[in-house]
């Protein structure tokens, strides 16, 4: 666009013609741009959003080795008791697992740090390492939200699989941890692997999800030797983690899951570390002693990973949940949860360890206004405090009980807009333009529109959403109207008509099938 362009004859409400320089922005946004060109991507860097001071984190840390020392853990399985016990940590006649301090700082000093979370392809590898901000699902959902309809169903396998394929098209989710249970599997051995297959099959991004027992990560393990190409492509390359609920808070060991953990670290899987207190019921009340406690539950299990393998890739899931104090229930979308999590993201930057907690979940049971202001409270908090991976981020609601596919589409949008307040006002000679503004105010047009430095930035430093609405009332009303609802199923149903971009080479899904008992239909 030129100047000749912007000074054109004046419209009839007195204002310069724009038709050129839509034509021209529209060009601009239809060209791809480079990874480095993008406004936002994967990784970006947070940490400007500190609730806590450093002398609370500092309180904080102190509690909690204090509470290790001192309350400690029930409940380990034999195996970890002999691994935690042989590292100093001492077994008491109460069955509990107390841990001094000098072993917490010593597992510490040898736990991964700056890990890498692979995809099955390259492209979609998620780095974790200071303050770098990822965003993806996760949850156990028994329920799928039908937005039009106004109600909930049962989950299914095939509601996975749509969940994981929509995920691999929706750029501002970077990763898939299962988001909801496929209830049309009875046996809980086929249910693990067929989540397995329902979300590689529909993803090339890394996927998190977990076994109901040890004897099912094996089968499970043998599928994913399969699809990486053998057993030595997948460890290099592990593109799966194990999201493990190793506790059961208050300050007890989960047995089975603990097992679990075991045999997926024995088998290269990265693991999540996930404590998932909730405040006023099983963990404190007060939203640091909530803290306290899941950072507590989390150095355990630092010490349990590091203590059967040194430098285990692992993230330390701090989760603690709010609950309504006057009903106990979950409260996942209030003003509490996000400043719990965003509490949590300073813990982890504190030990310089990869973290993850919750945020993005709406206790709304559809797709509203609550929960878009539920969603974007807790998402650009935990984003702007530089939480390395945000799980549950989109698609959630009633406190994670419904997952929601539209909701998805539409989280895609919002995330967008978490990850640009993410990266923040960039301040340089460039961007605060004085030559610019010289020249537009002094013999130049009086306004921006056609500048080299406006075009410039266009797609670079601006964010636009896909199917979020910001035309003017008449253009709104000349489209007929359009919904937010409508337009996120119009998406959602345009990807899924479409082959899954991460679906198995016909002999290698043949062969899958021959060995196990899938039950997603062949073409889904």
């Amino acid at each position: 666009m030129t100047d000749t362009t912007l000074n054109a004859p004046s419209s009839p409400i007195g204002r310069p013609s724009r038709s050129g320089g839509r034509a021209a922005r529209h060009a601009m946004r239809a060209a791809p741009l480079s990874d480095d060109k993008r406004p936002i991507r994967p990784g970006m860097s947070g940490g400007t959003f500190r609730p806590l001071s450093d002398a609370d984190v500092a309180r904080i840390h102190e509690a909690a080795l204090t509470a290790l020392e001192d309350i400690g853990l029930a409940d380990a399985p034999p195996s970890g008791v002999a691994a935690m016990t042989a590292a100093g940590a001492l077994l008491g006649d109460d069955g509990r697992l107390r841990f001094p301090r000098a072993l917490v700082e010593d597992m510490l000093a040898i736990a991964a740090r700056n890990i890498t979370l692979h995809g099955r392809d390259p492209q979609f590898d998620l780095h974790l390492s200071g303050t770098n901000v990822h965003y993806g699902t996760a949850g156990a959902a028994v329920h799928m939200v039908d937005a039009h309809g106004r109600e909930y169903r049962e989950s299914t396998l095939k509601d996975l699989h749509d969940a994981a394929r929509l995920v691999q098209n929706l750029d501002n989710i970077h990763f898939l941890q299962r988001p909801l249970v496929a209830r049309d599997i009875l046996d809980n051995c086929e249910m693990d692997y067929n989540t397995v297959y329902a979300s590689c099959s529909g993803t090339m991004k890394h996927i998190g999800t977990s076994f109901t027992e040890i004897d099912f990560v094996h089968p499970a393990v043998e599928m994913l030797h399969m699809i990486a190409g053998g057993e030595a492509a997948w460890r290099a390359r592990p593109f799966l983690s194990n999201s493990n609920c190793f506790v059961v808070p208050p300050m007890k060991f989960a047995t089975e899951s603990c097992l679990v953990m075991e045999g997926c670290i024995a088998a290269g899987m990265p693991v999540l570390l996930l404590s998932a207190g909730q405040a006023g019921a099983t963990a404190p009340a007060p939203i640091a002693g909530a803290i306290v406690q899941a950072v507590a539950e989390c150095l355990a299990g630092v010490v349990y990973v590091n203590s059967i393998a040194p430098g285990h890739p692992a993230i330390f899931g701090t989760w603690p949940f709010v609950s309504d104090l006057r009903t106990g229930a979950m409260s996942g979308g209030s003003g509490e949860q996000a400043l719990l999590t965003a509490g949590c993201a300073q813990m982890h930057q504190f030990y310089g360890l990869p973290g993850g907690a919750a945020a993005g979940i709406a206790d709304a049971k559809l797709p509203d206004m609550q929960a878009g202001w539920e969603q974007m409270c807790s998402n650009v908090m935990a984003g702007l405090s530089g939480l390395n991976m945000v799980y549950e981020a989109a698609g959630m609601h009633a406190s994670l009980l419904g997952f929601c596919l539209e909701s998805l589409v539409l989280g895609d949008d919002l995330l967008g807009q978490a990850m640009r307040c993410v990266r923040g006002i960039e301040v340089n000679d460039d961007t605060i333009g004085l030559e610019t503004m010289r020249d537009t105010c002094i013999g130049g047009p009086g306004h921006y529109l056609g500048s080299d430095q406006t075009l410039g930035l266009m797609e670079t430093e601006y964010v636009y959403p896909v199917v979020s609405d910001r035309t003017s009332p008449k253009e709104w009303d000349e489209k007929g109207k359009p919904d937010l609802l409508t337009e996120a199923t119009a998406r959602k149903d345009a990807i899924l008509a479409g082959p899954s971009a991460a679906a198995f080479d016909p002999q290698l899904d043949a062969a899958i099938r021959a060995r196990f008992k899938i039950h997603l239909p062949t073409g889904d």
